[in-house]
């Protein structure tokens, strides 16, 4: 009864988005208010539909209902309770209802938290968001229902993908689609811009927060993915830039481009046009990775499913939002003038680089992920672009962007003097310098990726800082500190972030020291400055897996600082073995041990990794993350900008 609520409830969703996307629409074109209303309860009840919709499927994984086929595909009476729960998403179908029930989140949230926007703007942001909830609501009832039900129900499950029965797998996605789906209220917006005919400033402050709030929670996305590739999969890797990484890389590189353009259109009302494309692109590219995700095109072991039918559909919507999009925008680009002049040494020079860096980086990533599947279609050849294309082609316009960050964020907007800033940033280069050099000392002669990333991570927390420093003024008066808005310190914080992120990715990829043995019991083996000794192996049974556990004494200077357990998995139901890491996490490094099959003449296959500031490539992405939510609570992202509610929009032609 309630898996039909559900499938009922989801019916009604897609019947009620159909109105949101056509009343609206027309109400505002012809200025009729009571029309233009009917968007707001909609989104609610759109919203409030699918998350019924969604919580029935998810009584039916946590109760193990077998009668659903869904359920049968991808769980298990014996599976803990929080992968029955995360089971739900980690199929295609269950992730694709995830997906609508956070496309109706944010129209709802515009909902509830547009009153301030312009009635006819609200009403075309509301209509364009609902158009899209149309086209996957069509996809998710005609070519994916998760409500099907068995004919003979099996008195037990196959269970769900041992790889995703894992805490971080288990949250990774949520927060990875809240960054993806969120950019659509982004393209909404852009589109209703272009509907209306104008951006203004009142546009440019309205689409910050969004902006913010997707990139903010696609950081944290990714950033789950990446420490769940980093310990559950076993090869020691943060990043293999597999196509999946890249696609919802590529989303962020656009997005992190479309929130400093806003920026500009916000301050100067220009760059109007780039930020309107940034904004249907940045949607573009998350539906793209939709697309490579779940058509089989490219394979992956991030992927859902391989159903070229699915993928069709998808590429239609695709084709259909972004073509529509862009063709409206080559109608419309001549109307968005921008008002804004600024000399080449501003801020605002220095935000068009950080925009060009960020976008021919996203083409980079997009050439490379890509072009095996040209070069097969095309030439009929096989090609494999792996990471040290995207290593060497990606890693200079980070580089740029890292330098520039500090310099760029001191610069005075309209006009500005730039040796006035390096003058404020000379004790950060200083700095940088020194810390460059002490570990180019220290390394002996190896490459200069480690010192590189050490100078910009101490360059940009060091600009950052300085930046923040540099507006108590002259009195020193550092209570002023307390008293900057919410935004420099977001800012600030996201930039030291990023910062520590280079440095750790830096760190680990010069630094990084492996060994790969047959490791005898009792038998102590070096790395590094570290002594290993397997103690023992032993078999042990989990709630639903078995697991060859082994047991390792980590030593230094003689003393015993760890005992670690790396484990190999079984999951009799599924099939399909994993491969558990111990990892000592410690601030400057990680200890990093796998333990593999047992060998004919005795002993085990062992893998140890010593790996420097590892952890610091996640604590820069928090950092970020944190900086995103500073920004988030500044007053003035949560007051429109010049506009009253119920008062008429300033800049609104009329129609």
């Amino acid at each position: 009864m309630i898996t039909e609520l559900g499938h009922f409830a989801l019916i009604l969703a897609a019947l009620v988005a159909c109105v949101q996307a056509v009343v609206p629409m027309i109400g505002a074109h012809k200025r009729w208010p009571g029309w233009m209303a009917v968007a707001e309860p909609a989104a609610t009840a759109q919203f409030l539909l699918v998350l019924i919709s969604f919580a029935a499927l998810t009584h039916a994984f946590v109760t193990s209902d077998f009668s659903l086929r869904l359920v049968v595909m991808n769980s298990h009476s014996a599976k803990p309770m929080l992968y029955k729960i995360s089971g739900v998403w980690g199929n295609h179908e269950g992730s694709m209802l995830l997906w609508v029930l956070i496309l109706a989140l944010f129209g709802a949230l515009a909902a509830w938290f547009g009153g301030n926007l312009p009635p006819t703007l609200r009403a075309r942001v509301l209509g364009v968001q609902a158009m899209v909830g149309v086209a996957f609501f069509a996809f998710i009832l005609l070519t994916s229902n998760p409500f099907l039900r068995m004919a003979v129900p099996p008195f037990d499950g196959q269970d769900l993908n041992p790889l995703l029965q894992d805490p971080g797998l288990a949250f990774h996605p949520p927060f990875l689609y809240l960054g993806y789906v969120g950019l659509s209220i982004c393209f909404s917006f852009a589109v209703a811009a272009l509907i209306e005919g104008r951006v203004d400033a009142a546009w440019g402050r309205w689409v910050r927060p969004w902006t913010l709030l997707s990139w903010m929670f696609l950081t944290i996305g990714i950033a789950l993915g990446s420490w769940w590739a980093y310990y559950e999969l076993g090869w020691g890797g943060f990043w293999f830039w597999d196509p999946v990484e890249n696609a919802s890389f590529m989303p962020w590189l656009l997005a992190a481009a479309l929130l400093h353009s806003a920026i500009v259109v916000e301050k100067r009302e220009a760059l109007k046009s780039w930020t309107i494309l940034l904004a249907i692109l940045a949607f573009g590219f998350s539906l793209m990775g939709t697309f490579i995700v779940r058509s089989g095109l490219l394979t992956s072991v991030h992927a859902f499913a391989t159903d070229p039918e699915r993928g069709v559909f998808i590429l239609g919507i695709l084709v259909t939002f972004t073509g529509g999009a862009l063709t409206l925008f080559a109608a419309r680009a001549g109307a968005m003038q921008a008002k804004g002049v600024f000399g080449i040494v501003s801020r605002e020079s220095a935000l068009v680089a950080n925009n060009i860096l960020l976008a021919v980086a996203c083409f980079v990533v997009f050439v490379g992920t890509l072009w095996p599947l040209v070069a097969e279609m095309l030439f009929g050849r096989k090609l494999s672009v792996g990471a040290p294309f995207f290593n060497m082609a990606f890693t200079p316009f980070m580089v740029m962007l890292g330098l520039l960050l500090p310099i760029g964020a001191m610069l005075s907007w309209k006009r500005a003097k730039v040796d006035r800033v390096l003058r404020q940033l000379a004790p950060a280069l200083g700095l940088a310098i020194a810390v460059a050099g002490l570990f180019w000392t220290i390394q002996t002669g190896r490459s200069l990726l480690g010192p590189v990333g050490l100078f910009l991570g101490t360059w940009l927390v060091a600009g950052a800082i300085t930046d923040l420093l540099s507006r108590i003024g002259k009195s020193r008066d550092y209570s002023r500190l307390l008293r900057l808005p919410r935004a420099d310190w977001g800012k600030a914080v996201a930039h030291a972030g990023l910062g520590i992120t280079m440095a750790g990715i830096a760190g680990l990829m010069a630094w990084q020291q492996e060994d790969i043995r047959v490791a005898e019991l009792n038998q102590p083996f070096e790395l590094g400055n570290y002594e290993f000794e397997l103690l023992g192996v032993e078999r042990v049974r989990g709630p639903n897996y078995f697991s060859t556990m082994g047991e390792v004494a980590v030593r230094q200077d003689g003393a015993e600082i760890a005992h670690l357990y790396p484990e190999k998995r079984d999951y009799p139901v599924a099939k399909m073995p994993t491969t558990e890491a111990a990892i000592d996490y410690r601030f400057l490094r990680d200890i990093y041990v796998v333990i593999g099959d047992p060998q004919t003449g005795g002993g085990w296959t062992m893998r140890v990794y010593i790996k420097p500031l590892a952890n610091w490539i996640w604590a820069g992405c928090i950092l970020m993350a944190i900086g995103g939510i500073l920004s988030l609570t500044d007053r003035r992202f949560r007051v429109a900008a010049g506009a009253r509610k119920g008062a008429p929009a300033k800049g609104v032609p009329a129609e």
